[in-house]
């Protein structure tokens, strides 16, 4: 019951995440640490130093004003688990690297820390989503924001979007 209700949770927010972008634009998001579904090294998880990883960005149009950044696991017991929240990033902004943060506002993630916080799940195997958001205009958040008012104020402002899902399992 409880996996059916964090799915059905997952897929709402999923469908209100694609629902921002207008006109379904496509940007791609990579990292040089792991491939698309691939694990995660745990240099960059609560096992290692908590590293954040080296991020790649392209795509974002020309109409772009900032670039928004959010990390999460929509795995966790309790739902989904936010772990980075950056925005008004520099639209052309192509590269984070490895243990740096954009330039940017950093919101609060779910540790209640303001910063990357790496991938810890409790137990089995977690999916972790990298997701960058290309909006239509900076936005007057202010900084510690958490991820809903982050949601909130980026409705109807994606102009292009892109994702990449690593996976994480904790060390024995």
């Amino acid at each position: 019951m409880r996996e059916a209700i964090i799915a059905g949770a997952s897929a709402i927010l999923l469908g209100t995440i694609a629902s921002f972008a207008a006109g379904g634009a496509s940007m791609k998001i990579t990292s040089s640490a792991f491939q698309q579904g691939g694990n995660i090294p745990s240099k960059f998880s609560c096992d290692g130093p908590n590293t954040s990883p080296p991020l790649q960005i392209s795509g974002a149009p020309a109409e772009a004003k900032s670039l928004a950044l959010i990390v999460d696991d929509p795995d966790a017991p309790s739902g989904l688990f936010t772990h980075w929240v950056v925005w008004n990033i520099s639209p052309q902004t192509t590269t984070i690297a490895e243990g740096s943060t954009p330039k940017g506002v950093q919101g609060t993630n779910d540790f209640g820390k303001s910063g990357y916080g790496g991938p810890c799940p409790p137990s089995g195997t977690h999916r972790y989503n990298f997701k960058v958001f290309a909006l239509d205009r900076e936005l007057d958040l202010p900084s510690g924001a958490k991820r809903s008012q982050l949601d909130t104020a980026m409705k109807g402002h994606v102009v292009a979007q892109g994702e990449l899902m690593g996976r994480y399992a904790r060390k024995k």
